[in-house]
């Protein structure tokens, strides 16, 4: 099948590199190379990378609703989109410019956790079991139907592993559905609406932390950060971002600090944190403990929210 692929993040290319091993990819499109850095260096995505070294032409528009991309694409003559994590809308003209039209590797089962942050939504909600999606596109917003979904225990899994596992499922599940999609013999699913839920793009509040949550949603907080959105507190009166953590069986009261040679323990409202990775401010990730016995001789044993 002649395929155009549409994805920016990690979580895109595996189903790049599963499409290129199985089909014609005839060009890739993803978002413009980021800025960063005081010389204002530009950095290409995750996807935009992959595909250069696939040798697999890469096109970077800033919007898929200026006429001349259109006809651009139209020109590929492409049997199917495929999408994954691109992160701009595709517009009517973009869903018909392909003969099969266009298909999302969506992060979650559907129609659970439609849009930006289903992972990260997955684990904040305790979540059992996430998954994929192989979805038909429409207008909506992660509103088509479904023809393919496999899912994944979310165990103790942060939002950067569970990416990863999606990600490897996705690109499987991808090229098991393209042949029936390409015969006209996929069973489409269509949504039911009274099911659906809604994952709104991660800030900082919403991985936040504070002495007044429980220790299980502090857990959950910390598991959906990312280095975009991090866990951070102020922990005897220093800066850091916490990383790991899980409960612990110590008593430890609401808002205290405990340090010991092999763990540092937070109080929460209703059990006890146990810190097992953090980051001090300004420095690099450390294990918990380490960091622990460096302020063993603190005089300010409390927690708090970093505002």
């Amino acid at each position: 099948m002649r395929v155009v692929f549409m994805g920016t993040p990690s979580f895109a290319v595996p189903s790049l590199v599963a499409l290129a091993e199985h089909h014609d990819v005839v060009a890739v499109y993803s978002r413009p190379d980021a800025v960063s850095g005081r010389g204002g260096a530009t950095h290409p995505s995750a996807v935009s990378a992959a595909a250069a070294a696939l040798g697999i032409p890469v096109l970077t528009p800033r919007t898929l609703r200026d006429s001349a991309v259109q006809t651009e694409l139209a020109g590929l003559s492409a049997d199917v989109i495929v999408v994954a994590a691109y992160g701009l809308i595709l517009p009517r003209e973009v869903l018909d410019a392909a003969l099969l039209g266009a298909v999302n590797v969506h992060g979650s089962l559907l129609p659970r956790w439609r849009g930006a942050a289903p992972v990260q939504r997955a684990i904040l909600s305790g979540d059992e079991l996430t998954g994929v999606s192989i979805m038909r596109m429409e207008e909506g917003l992660d509103t088509g139907p479904y023809c393919l979904q496999a899912s994944v225990a979310l165990g103790e899994l942060n939002a950067d592993e569970l990416m990863e596992r999606l990600s490897i499922l996705g690109a499987d599940a991808l090229i098991e559905a393209l042949p029936a999609i390409g015969a006209g013999t996929a069973t489409w699913i269509e949504q039911d609406e009274s099911l659906a839920t809604y994952a709104d793009k991660i800030g900082k509040a919403d991985v936040a932390l504070s002495p007044s949550f429980s220790a299980v949603e502090a857990v959950r907080r910390i598991r959906a950060s990312t280095s975009t959105a991090p866990s951070r507190a102020v922990v005897a009166g220093r800066k850091v971002t916490l990383l790991r953590a899980k409960l612990s069986d110590e008593s430890v009261r609401a808002g205290f600090v405990r340090t010991s040679k092999a763990a540092l323990l937070l109080g929460t409202k209703s059990d006890t944190l146990e810190i097992t990775r953090l980051k001090p401010e300004g420095k690099a990730e450390m294990d918990a403990a380490a960091w622990s016995r460096g302020v063993r001789d603190i005089t300010d044993p409390l927690w708090e929210a970093l505002t």
